[in-house]
């Protein structure tokens, strides 16, 4: 078994968390994001997301270009941004990538990306696209294939890479530039997370699922599976104390597995682990969390073993706020991690949390979590958890806190 991670500077190694004032763990952060940017079925701006999040609107509709005969699922969480209703085109993925890149580093105050590595994890990276040039002949170069031609050409960057770790992928690409970051390698660094719905994912999906979602709905009894959504997201990551720009928020650790326990059915133990081993790199305690960005993938069995670890995990006391973005989003695939992330940094700023849109009856094992329902809450918030786990046991947890 895997087990492998990047921790604060000068978290303790065993033993305690060390605590502060009012029994809060002491701040051992070295990495600060400045810098956020994304899109989404619900808006074109991290805050026009968050603001649709508390709203409760959500980004579902029937599927724009596929022949809906061949699926039993008949709906998606699109970005209607074809240029021509029902006519699918190569390169969206890409496109959201300069996009979100662009906001960030503008929100960051950077001038350029020349010295500056941009990491992207993705699940279908440009599938899509593959998809189209195959099937109808739509054109596409080979060096298309590769998010760093485009960012290359767009921002400057000479050091891109692309991280394929299933819906832990931009959450992992995060814990690695935090490495980087202490390693010397560099004192920031952009992460990004981005994909487009490929036709053979989405038909794989229909098919593998045993039930036919209407909607995405996580920890409800309600719920019958996943459906995809499309979105792209990025935030800047800097050294302490070395950016120009305000700070949204503190990165305290990323702690991330691969526990290989099933193809697709999650692992309690291993889901345990990563959590815990967060709170310990980061230095924090679960007493000290005050709100959850879940997973919640709307799948049964994800939404099932996700409760039953967090029961345990906040067993004792009233626990922290939690939701699930998802409900609204669809499940964004490798940047889905990321993208709560931001909105969890959002929410630390407007002292709110979104509610998970379609919770009506909460599944036997959630009965004892505090989900946000029916409608967005205020909320003081200092240390937010951040919950991304993908197919293959590939697990990762980011602990924030407010600045």
């Amino acid at each position: 078994m895997i087990r492998e991670g990047v921790t604060a500077p000068d978290a303790p190694a065993t033993g305690s968390a060390p605590t502060g004032h009012g029994g809060r763990a002491r701040n051992t952060a070295g990495w600060e994001i400045t810098g956020l940017g994304a899109v989404a079925s619900v808006g074109n701006t991290p805050e026009e997301i968050f603001d649709a999040l508390c709203a409760g609107r959500s980004g579902l509709s029937g599927l724009r270009v596929f022949d809906t005969s061949r699926y039993r699922a008949r709906q998606a969480y699109e970005i209607d941004d074809r240029a021509t209703p029902g006519v699918d085109e190569p390169l969206r993925a890409t496109r959201w990538l300069r996009t979100v890149v662009d906001q960030a580093a503008k929100d960051a105050g950077l001038d350029g990306l020349e010295n500056v590595p941009v990491l992207v994890g993705t699940t279908l990276q440009e599938q899509r696209s593959a998809e189209l040039w195959w099937r109808d002949g739509t054109p596409l170069r080979p060096e298309q294939m590769h998010f760093g031609t485009a960012l290359r050409s767009g921002t400057g960057t000479p050091h891109s890479y692309t991280f394929a770790n299933a819906c832990a992928a931009a959450l992992y690409s995060l814990g690695m530039a935090a490495d980087m970051i202490e390693l010397g390698l560099a004192d920031t660094v952009v992460v990004a997370g981005t994909d487009a719905i490929g036709e053979s994912a989405f038909g794989t999906l229909d098919r593998v699922q045993n039930k036919v979602p209407e909607a995405l709905n996580p920890f409800d009894v309600s719920h019958r599976g996943m459906l995809m959504g499309e979105g792209a997201v990025a935030v800047v990551l800097q050294r302490a104390g070395t950016a120009s720009a305000p700070a949204h928020c503190r990165l305290r650790a990323v702690s991330m597995n691969c526990d290989a326990h099933h193809a697709t059915a999650p692992d309690p133990d291993g889901i345990s682990w990563v959590v815990r081993e967060a709170y310990r790199r980061a230095g924090v305690r679960a007493e000290d969390i005050d709100l959850v960005m879940l997973h919640g993938s709307g799948t049964p069995r994800n939404d099932s073993t996700e409760a039953q670890v967090l029961s345990q995990v906040f067993a004792g006391g009233d626990g922290p706020l939690m939701t699930a973005i998802k409900s609204m989003t669809g499940h964004t695939l490798g940047g889905s991690g990321l993208l709560s992330l931001v909105m969890a940094a959002l929410a630390f700023r407007r002292g709110k949390v979104p509610p998970v849109r379609g919770l009506v009856q909460p599944i036997e094992e959630a009965t004892g979590l505090r989900l946000v329902r029916d409608t967005a809450v205020a909320a003081d918030l200092t240390v937010a958890q951040v919950d991304a786990f993908g197919f293959g046991g590939i697990n990762a947890v980011a602990i924030v806190e407010a600045v």
